[in-house]
């Protein structure tokens, strides 16, 4: 696995690092210290499974960054935001841009820890202090899901899918719950995603947490 760190601190990258080593690998690790080197390094490591971002850094607009690291690596790869702000609107506008995660930086290693592991997994981790239903109404209003009536496109097993997403569920769990491989929740995620008209699997879950909010009912097993 390849992890990219971005951070203009070199001490927190070097603690991430030590953080790190506790994932299964140990990974291999890249590094970046501003947003034009984290651009130069998506664009030249193909490779890369996570990016670990900070917001503060030096080169551009933080939401703007997002966005084009986003671009570079792609709708598989997680862009995790990192930062010392746990201000309610950065999360907003972090979700909207593209984030899969946000862990502010106060957190504990072991929190850290597991808020990676669910991302990785493809989970998405937002802190449990910011999930108000403010929040959740501002990362998740657009027209295209203001309604349980949006998913009605949606195939059954796809709202299945969507049904566990909106319960905090990973793929791996996903999978294991459908019975299904899990690069077939992958690829049922990618087509919820398209068919919602939404940019990241974290907007996704905000979507399947109104449906199933508003009485949409979730599959039994």
């Amino acid at each position: 696995m390849k992890v990219l760190i971005a951070d203009d601190h070199e001490l927190f990258r070097d603690g991430l690092r030590q953080v790190l080593e506790q994932l299964d690998g140990p990974p291999t690790i890249v590094e970046a210290a501003d947003f034009n080197q984290t651009f130069d390094v998506v664009l030249r490591e193909t490779d890369i499974d996570i990016v670990l971002l900070d917001l503060n850094m030096p080169g551009i607009g933080w939401a703007d960054g997002i966005r084009r690291v986003k671009d570079a690596v792609g709708p598989l790869v997680p862009v995790v935001v990192l930062t010392a702000s746990e201000d309610r609107h950065s999360v907003v506008q972090a979700v909207n841009a593209g984030a899969a995660g946000f862990i502010p930086k106060t957190s504990s290693s072991r929190v850290m820890m597991s808020a990676l592991k669910l991302v990785l997994s493809g989970g998405v981790y937002l802190p449990p202090a910011l999930l108000d239903t403010e929040t959740l109404m501002e990362v998740g209003r657009r027209p295209a899901y203001s309604s349980p009536a949006g998913t009605a496109f949606l195939t059954p097993r796809q709202r299945e899918v969507l049904s566990l997403l909106g319960q905090g569920k990973s793929n791996k769990e996903i999978a294991r719950v459908l019975q299904l491989a899990e690069g077939t929740v992958k690829l049922h995620v990618t087509a919820i995603l398209k068919a919602l008209k939404v940019n990241n699997r974290t907007r996704a879950v905000v979507v399947a947490a109104q449906v199933v909010g508003n009485g949409v009912e979730s599959p039994s097993y």
